[in-house]
């Protein structure tokens, strides 16, 4: 069973890698993912409707899901900013670096889980692996990269912001799942990012031409997007969160890698080589964690 929740939270990395890859170039990001949540509602909903009239929800589980809206929209407002000041191969890293470790401790602290000590281990290199892909220099390429060194400073604190976010939902989206299907959980959070965008949508005046230019990535985003975190979810159901959330970010590789290769995104050697750390961190947490 622990097999099977590995490759479905490596195959979550995957899809959120690639989302974010569309997101990154897009032309309006708040646009575009504003756009990408409501048609991720669309594509989900028949389905979390199904689901949640199947099972009988109490008031704490709708108290629950009510909060954990709200932060998955804190999140996507952070994102949009964090996508516009940054090269997609430096803030995706340090974005997913804040929970792998967080939430380990948030696990085991808080929800009474395990985690041996080669575990540990495994977390570290994942943190390391990603500190090494944020911490290089976004000089020459894109116009993040053209921006003033206080600028990607900046950038930096918007894409921990972004990270401190997904700790927070992560953990509560964990303990709601005892009490809401997951796929409706993801689809409600996409309504939640769906409504805190929206506003910035509307007032933007770019809804006509991001949807001309880019309705492809937008309909196939909103089929991944939600996709990926409602197989992480589903792997969350019988692991534990402490080992499970640091290796869903193997998809801070899969980022660094299309931000190289798709995006020309500068310093390849040294954020292959910071990749192959978070590999390492992954199979040594999945398999001795």
């Amino acid at each position: 069973m622990f097999a099977v929740a590995v490759c479905l939270v490596v195959l979550s990395g995957l899809f959120h890698a690639a989302w974010n890859l569309f997101a990154k170039q897009s032309i309006n990001k708040t646009v575009f993912l504003w756009s990408l949540q409501g048609a991720a509602v669309i594509v989900y909903l028949p389905w979390a409707v199904t689901a949640i009239l199947r099972v009988q929800v109490p008031p704490l589980g709708y108290g629950l899901l009510f909060v954990t809206v709200a932060l998955h929209g804190v999140y996507v407002i952070l994102l949009s900013r964090t996508y516009s000041r940054g090269d997609l191969s430096q803030v995706y890293p340090l974005m997913r670096g804040v929970s792998p470790l967080l939430l380990p401790i948030i696990g085991v602290a808080i929800l009474g889980e395990r985690l041996t000590g080669s575990g540990w281990i495994g977390v570290a290199l994942i943190v390391g692996g990603i500190g090494i892909l944020g911490g290089g220099k976004a000089v020459g390429h894109g116009e993040a990269s053209a921006r003033r060194p206080e600028i990607i400073g900046t950038a930096a604190w918007w894409a921990l912001a972004v990270g401190v976010a997904i700790t927070c939902y992560t953990a509560l989206d964990k303990i709601t799942l005892r009490y809401i299907p997951a796929v409706t959980l993801t689809d409600a959070s996409n309504f939640g990012n769906l409504l805190a965008l929206s506003w910035w949508a509307a007032r933007s005046g770019a809804i006509r031409i991001e949807w001309r230019v880019n309705w492809k990535p937008i309909v196939l985003g909103g089929v991944i997007s939600p996709g990926g975190y409602l197989l992480f979810l589903l792997a969350l159901q019988f692991q534990p969160l402490a080992r499970l959330a640091p290796m869903r970010e193997i998809g801070t590789v899969f980022g660094a890698i299309l931000g190289i290769v798709v995006l020309k995104e500068p310093q390849g050697r040294q954020r292959i080589a910071a990749s192959t750390l978070i590999a390492a961190g992954v199979l040594i947490l999945g398999i001795l964690g």
